[in-house]
């Protein structure tokens, strides 16, 4: 079986326009006999389908292993693939590179790089505040796929937005956004919260002062509201950075969402140190 590059390429534009994660992988060398040659590729979802040709079961197998843990850590890869009986006297590879053992009879060694094809990071908007506006502008300065959730009058000021949603209405597709901010600030905080809460969302923020804040959450607590993912919320939002201004505060928010994507909410690290940022990278999502 060949390469097929118009089917490859058409898988990829599928995928990315279905806002789809999947990984590329290609060939990049091998060695003695083997089924997949240099510039063979292949294109791997999440749910490891796969379209394309790398070569044999034993090579897809583990190309497969390998797109699927590059899509979980968001971290590219390149693999070696050789008979399992060398694997253990194998001294010649690089730094960095994952070995991974073949029982294909042909004994070749195959060598692919893997990179994972991330979707746009999706950020959800609930309120048309001043700092809501700033965020929004901020977002999509940053590629970022941005949707807004409020009152039809004041959602003609966010023409930036991918997205925008009249009274507060939010589609079941939109649920799934990963980062969801309350910026209500006034306007129908607590209905604004309960929504953000509904949502499938792992970051959740409410813009607002801290008494504010802990006052709305006991009340919907109170209610019946799960109190764990309640107390989740991050409020005050963004990260504190003495943000006075609407620019600023949507700063420290975009900020503290930049962490929980690449840091997985973890401590940010110095800059130069690169064996830390290695290893934070490695644990983000």
């Amino acid at each position: 079986m060949a390469f097929d590059h118009d089917e490859f390429v058409d898988c990829m534009t599928r995928y990315k326009g279905e806002n789809q994660p999947f990984a590329v992988a290609t060939v990049v060398r091998t060695e003695d006999s083997t089924a997949g040659k240099p510039g063979d590729k292949m294109v791997i979802r999440a749910d490891g389908t796969a379209a394309g040709w790398v070569g044999g079961g034993c090579t897809v197998g583990a190309v497969r292993k390998a797109a699927l843990a590059a899509l979980a850590d968001g971290q590219p890869r390149l693999i070696r693939i050789r008979p399992k009986d060398e694997l253990e006297n194998d001294d010649t590879a690089p730094q960095g590179m994952e070995l991974h053992g073949s029982s294909c009879p042909s004994k070749g060694i195959t060598e692919v790089f893997v990179e994972p094809v991330l979707p746009k990071p999706r950020i959800l908007i609930i309120g048309t505040s001043p700092v809501a506006k700033a965020l929004s502008g901020l977002a999509k300065s940053m590629g970022y796929v941005v949707s807004v959730a409020g009152l039809a009058a004041d959602l003609e000021a966010f023409a930036e937005a991918d997205h925008r949603f009249d009274d507060y209405v939010i589609p079941e597709e939109m649920m799934t956004n990963r980062y969801v901010v309350v910026s209500s600030q006034g306007k129908r905080d607590r209905d604004s919260l309960k929504a953000a809460l509904d949502t499938k969302a792992e970051y959740i923020a409410f813009v607002g002062s801290r008494r504010k804040a802990d006052k709305i959450k006991e009340d919907i607590i109170a209610e019946g509201w799960d109190a764990e993912r309640v107390a989740a919320v991050h409020s005050p939002a963004g990260l504190h950075i003495g943000a006075i201004t609407p620019d600023e505060i949507a700063l420290s928010i975009l900020s503290e969402i930049v962490r929980e994507r690449r840091l997985g909410g973890g401590e940010a690290v110095p800059l130069g140190d690169d064996t830390s940022v290695s290893s934070s990278a490695k644990s983000a999502h």
